[in-house]
């Protein structure tokens, strides 16, 4: 041994002093260096994938409220729904009920009118040449051609001209092929009440053949006479607006306003049957 060490000595010591410098190089990069590296090189990669993981979670949160507020849109547009349909439907019933009730009170004011048929009016129809409703009630519900029509007043509306299974068109009182018996109530005075060319684009008709010594004023209330027994007497017609003489200044007329607001009419009564009274 003693000559080994004196013989290789210096080489041992030499192989010390690598493997110990070895070993402090080692332990210096591994312990901080090498680990820093590291950190360095991977630290963008771990930022993308914080970003691209947070982005995800944000998307992800977005899409579950996105959905949540739509069930809770569709969820509110059905009650709305729900809601109209109810206010629409109450609406209806109270429409419903208040034509119920200018029934009741027709029949009871006008016992000689004994059986009445409530019509809606679907179309308005104003020309040159007519002045017309359409009803949604006809031979189904026993509505006539010739029947007399009237407003939740007993105002006379006009008369059934033409009917079909579930329709039927009403002369409006100004149409000019309108023509009934008319009475002046104060006076007592009778005419006829029949639409004109002239005046029916201004909701007008005339009251002709009246008596040559007639005292009429504006005002006074005009009714169907009820003679014949065509119509039903003592339906309104409408008022003087003021008397006119005809063109050959020898006999007057008057002019009459409607006692019916045509543009604002939606419900009517037909009247089926009338008892004559005399």
């Amino acid at each position: 041994m003693k000559n080994f060490l004196k013989n290789h000595g210096i080489w041992v010591l030499f192989a010390g002093a690598v493997i110990a410098a070895a070993l402090s190089l080692m332990s210096f990069f591994s312990a901080s260096p090498l680990v820093d590296i590291t950190g360095v090189l991977a630290s963008p990669f771990r930022a993308a994938y914080t970003s691209i993981a947070t982005w995800f979670n944000d998307k992800q949160a977005y899409y579950k409220d996105v959905k949540a507020l739509e069930a809770e849109n569709a969820a509110l547009k059905k009650t709305i729904a729900e809601m109209e349909e109810t206010v629409r439907q109450a609406q209806a019933d109270r429409d419903e009920n208040e034509l119920l009730r200018q029934l009741l009170d027709l029949r009871a004011q006008r016992r000689d009118l004994s059986d009445f048929e409530a019509a809606t009016i679907t179309e308005h129809s104003v020309t040159n040449w007519a002045s017309s409703l359409t009803l949604n009630k006809g031979t189904n519900h026993g509505v006539e051609a010739g029947d007399s029509v009237i407003d939740s007043t007993g105002a006379l509306v006009g008369v059934i001209s033409e009917v079909g299974y579930n329709w039927s068109t009403v002369l409006t009182t100004v149409d000019t092929d309108t023509s009934l018996g008319a009475r002046v109530f104060r006076t007592k005075d009778l005419g006829l009440a029949q639409g004109d060319f002239s005046l029916m684009s201004e909701d007008l008709l005339r009251l002709d053949y009246l008596p040559s010594d007639c005292e009429l004023l504006s005002g006074d209330l005009v009714e169907t006479s009820g003679l014949g027994g065509y119509f039903p007497s003592g339906l309104v017609i409408g008022h003087i607006r003021e008397v006119r003489l005809d063109d050959s200044g020898a006999a007057s007329y008057a002019i009459v306003e409607p006692a019916v607001d045509f543009d604002n009419l939606s419900e009517v009564f037909v009247i089926k049957s009338f008892d004559i009274v005399t």
